[in-house]
């Protein structure tokens, strides 16, 4: 059973859900320059601030992490307060962040790398190229208990490494994954938006596909598990699909 509900005049780029207030929906907006906030069951909105094209953000610990494409910096809300990440190094259009603990990744879409914190220090990952290991526009991350998951857009595949920044293996291709624009990575089963195919890619943890999801898509972008649900986002359809 699939529901659609409608997002009026948003263009959705990512999703991130906190527990707070009965759990909270998080929406960037990077066409309109905007972050909403939703209640569980979408029916109440708030605009929590103006940011220069958020991308695919992420929750932690109360705190919303909002990197901006247009000014090269990753924001934090938190408390109705909004603050900047203090990084090492330069960014340019950073289009995702992944918080897991203490740890950090950054998608730097035009650097074609990842920069990963592991608690203590910055690391780089990869550069521009179409080898193992290397980026042609990364566009969302995922950091596990011991991976780094990788939507690589134009290469249109996932790439996985280790916590040193090692290529391990990568998938999607055998699919012909057209702009794999978001990825979630659940406990069992990892989900990837192939954007120009309209459709969502469900793989196991090995990367072997699962299952192919196109019902109700419309140039899909992210996507997330908040109980038994799947949410996936729809950039043209300006929507929220709901699979329960």
């Amino acid at each position: 059973m699939v529901e659609e509900i409608l997002l009026d005049d948003i263009t959705p780029i990512g999703i991130a859900f906190s527990k707070d207030d009965g759990g909270l929906f998080w929406i960037a907006d990077g066409d309109n320059n905007k972050v909403y906030r939703y209640s569980k069951d979408f029916r109440k909105k708030e605009i929590i601030g103006n940011f220069e094209r958020p991308m695919h953000l992420d929750e932690s610990e109360g705190k919303v992490y909002i990197p901006e494409y247009g000014s090269d910096e990753i924001k934090i809300y938190h408390q109705a307060n909004i603050t900047s990440l203090e990084i090492q190094d330069s960014l340019d259009a950073p289009a995702s962040i992944s918080i897991w603990k203490e740890e950090i990744g950054i998608a730097d879409f035009y650097h074609h790398r990842i920069l990963y914190f592991d608690g203590q220090e910055w690391i780089s990952i990869g550069k521009k190229g179409k080898e193992d290991g290397e980026f042609h526009y990364p566009t969302d991350l995922q950091i596990t208990s011991d991976k780094i998951y990788v939507a690589d857009a134009y290469n249109h595949r996932v790439q996985v490494f280790n916590k040193d920044g090692k290529f391990l293996h990568t998938f999607g291709k055998k699919e012909k994954m057209n702009a794999s624009t978001g990825i979630y990575v659940g406990d069992q089963q990892i989900f990837v938006t192939d954007f120009e195919h309209d459709r969502l890619l469900v793989y196991d943890t090995n990367g072997t596909i699962e299952q192919i999801i196109d019902t109700g898509l419309n140039k899909p972008t992210d996507a997330l598990i908040v109980g038994q649900q799947l949410y996936v986002l729809n950039y043209k359809g300006k929507s929220i699909c709901i699979f329960k």
